[in-house]
C-alpha cells in the first residue's frame, strides 16, 4: 500500500512504470516524473481505465484518488463506467464555457439598444 513518503520517492525511468497501491488503483510515473493515479476496470467484457488525477500540489492528495477510486468502483458495481462519464463531464465543461464565452463576445458587441427588452 502507497504512503505520501513512498510518492515522494518515486523517481522517473526512462520507461513509464507502475506502482499498486490497492482497491486496484495504481500510480503511473512517467518519464518526465508526472505521477497519476490511475484504476484499471472491466465492464460489459471490455477493459477500461479510468485516470483519477495527478499527484501533486496542484493535483490530487493520496487520500482524494483513494474516495476517488471507491467513488468509481461504485459506478462500476452499479454498470456505469467512470471513464465515459468523466469523458462526458469534460464535453458538458467545456460546452457550458463556450456558451458563457459567446454570451459574454455578444454583451460586448452588441449595442446597448438592441440589448433593451420592451416590456
Amino acid at each position: 500500500m502507497l504512503t505520501d513518503a513512498a510518492l515522494k520517492a518515486l523517481r522517473p525511468k526512462e520507461k513509464s512504470y507502475k506502482v499498486t497501491d490497492r482497491d486496484g488503483m495504481y500510480v503511473v510515473v512517467s518519464p518526465a516524473g508526472t505521477l497519476s493515479f490511475r484504476l484499471d476496470y472491466r465492464l460489459h467484457g471490455r477493459r477500461e481505465t479510468v485516470v483519477l488525477g495527478k499527484y501533486g500540489p496542484t493535483g490530487l492528495s493520496l487520500a482524494r484518488a483513494r474516495e476517488k477510486c471507491i467513488d468509481a468502483r461504485r459506478a462500476i458495481g452499479e454498470g456505469r463506467s467512470p471513464a465515459i462519464e468523466k469523458q462526458r463531464e469534460k464535453r458538458r465543461l467545456l460546452e457550458a464555457r463556450s456558451f458563457g464565452e459567446l454570451g459574454e463576445k455578444w454583451l460586448v458587441a452588441a449595442p446597448m439598444a438592441s440589448r433593451s427588452i420592451a416590456l
